[in-house]
């Protein structure tokens, strides 16, 4: 046989002959936690560091620090940054698909993560180096590539680690690896904001010291390698599997849930260094003693994971559960609804500052209160419910369907922020408080809408070396 599908079947088997001489299934007798999950979370802490601490200046870069070919400031308007910023997160999340189906389809998961780290350095070392449009587009574009190639393979290379005796831990595992997520943005959050504002440092230090933690995530990843189970790529195994009957009955179930996460993500990126951060300019930045910069509050949502997980774990789900069964998809609900409530505080912020007043940062961090409890409901639950509900040869791609609900959120904002000029000659206002409103409102019917449609998913769990559980409600 020749052809696309024989070359295919090549590949796959000689990236499966590669990662032979490691383990390539999990061990169905081990009861604690599998030896390689350190390693993948200090990974995943310094590339996290790598990512928000660029993501965190990149609004006040492109809006007071972007330049031209001849040294010249060469800004973005807060529109045209915010358009650009989430056209940047849609690529992000939207480069997961193409991911997924190298690592599933030919190298595996650990072959792909390895050398798109390599791409992802190259990406923050143009950042780096040149700070007009032209280092901003191939920075951003490398950044997108590696960063969203790798996204759905970590995520599931956790899951691959456990079997049958340990899968009890897989929860923890993920609780853990969005800890390390949060770890490392927090201190990137606070940190790359005050290179980028000092004149000694600047741009290029600000940009640089994400490069340099990407670089020992990399390396941290790489010395991890004998530690980890390598599940092989399917091959036109994964093919026959994702266009099966129960392949593409896994992903239609799962794309109706994510449509909805798909509108909470529309919003939760606006206060990653997007349109929350460029709001805080308007406020009082005096906090507990502190002289706050503008890209400095959002180190609160990282900062409160670090507190709201353990409390959500250990107190406030066991509370729930004796009052009724916490579902995932019931988790995933409250936190709808406790994102439109974040919104709620920030439209009337905003109404404030648009009445000539300067606001105590205090309230946008109540908002982030109710922002980071409603992440601990729905993005980790999120990952997790993801991979349990993924066929096994198809879990990158379905986290990759996952990340793709944040993909489609982003550009719906990218695109609404483009379209806010042409909206505004035609009467419809949707600047300032008018924004923020619309996003609550919008919000707020979602969730309300989300509780009937939950009621109806039917699904099953598939854990690598098991059988499929029984359907699930």
């Amino acid at each position: 046989m020749s052809g696309p599908y024989s070359s295919a079947k090549a590949s796959a088997d000689a990236a499966g002959a590669r990662v032979s001489r490691y383990r390539t299934a999990p061990d169905k007798y081990l009861t604690r936690m599998p030896p390689g999950v350190p390693y993948i979370i200090g990974n995943e802490a310094a590339e996290r560091f790598s990512f928000y601490g660029m993501r965190s200046i990149l609004a006040i870069f492109m809006t007071t620090y972007l330049m031209n070919g001849s040294g010249q400031l060469a800004v973005m308007n807060e529109n045209e940054a915010a358009a650009w910023f989430h056209e940047f997160v849609f690529g992000v999340y939207f480069l997961p698909i193409l991911g997924a189906i190298v690592s599933d389809g030919f190298l595996g998961k650990y072959r792909t993560i390895i050398w798109l780290s390599v791409v992802y350095c190259f990406g923050h070392l143009a950042l780096a180096v040149n700070d007009t449009r032209v280092g901003l587009f191939a920075g951003l574009l490398l950044i997108a590539i590696g960063s969203g190639g790798i996204k759905p393979n970590v995520s599931a290379h956790v899951g691959d680690q456990f079997g049958a005796a340990n899968r009890h831990l897989l929860s923890r595992a993920f609780g853990w690896f969005y800890l390390s997520i949060n770890l490392g943005s927090s201190i990137s959050n606070y940190v790359c904001p005050i290179l980028l504002e000092n004149k000694n440092f600047g741009s290029r230090f600000a940009f640089g010291l994400p490069g340099l933690l990407m670089v020992t995530a990399t390396v941290v990843f790489w010395l991890g390698r004998k530690k980890f189970v390598h599940i092989p790529p399917g091959g036109l195994g994964f093919v026959r599997e994702f266009f099966s009957r129960e392949g593409l009955s896994a992903i239609g179930r799962l794309f109706v849930i994510y449509l909805f996460v798909a509108v909470y993500w529309s919003l939760w990126d606006q206060s990653s260094g997007g349109e929350w951060t460029l709001q805080a300019r308007y406020l009082d930045l005096n906090f507990l003693g502190l002289k706050l910069l503008p890209e400095q509050v959002q180190v609160a949502n990282p900062l409160l994971i670090l507190a709201l997980v353990p409390l959500f774990n250990y107190v406030i789900y066991p509370a729930i559960n004796r009052i009724f069964p916490l579902t995932p998809l019931r988790k995933i609900g409250i936190g709808l609804f406790l994102m439109a409530a974040s919104f709620l505080v920030i439209w009337w912020l905003q109404a404030r500052i648009d009445a000539g007043a300067k606001p105590a940062v205090a309230w946008q961090l109540l908002a982030y209160v109710l922002l980071t409890s409603s992440e601990v409901l729905v993005s980790i639950t999120g990952l997790e419910f993801s991979y349990t509900q993924a066929p096994k040869k198809m879990k990158s791609a379905v986290m990759a369907a996952w990340l793709f609900a944040v993909a489609l959120g982003n550009q719906f904002t990218a695109i609404l922020n483009f379209l806010i000029p042409s909206l505004s000659r035609l009467g419809i206002d949707l600047k300032h408080a008018a924004y923020f409103r619309f996003f609550t409102l919008l919000m707020f019917c979602t969730a309300i809408l989300f509780i009937f449609v939950a009621r109806f998913y039917r699904g099953k769990t598939y854990i690598q070396g098991e059988e499929p559980a029984a359907e699930i409600a």
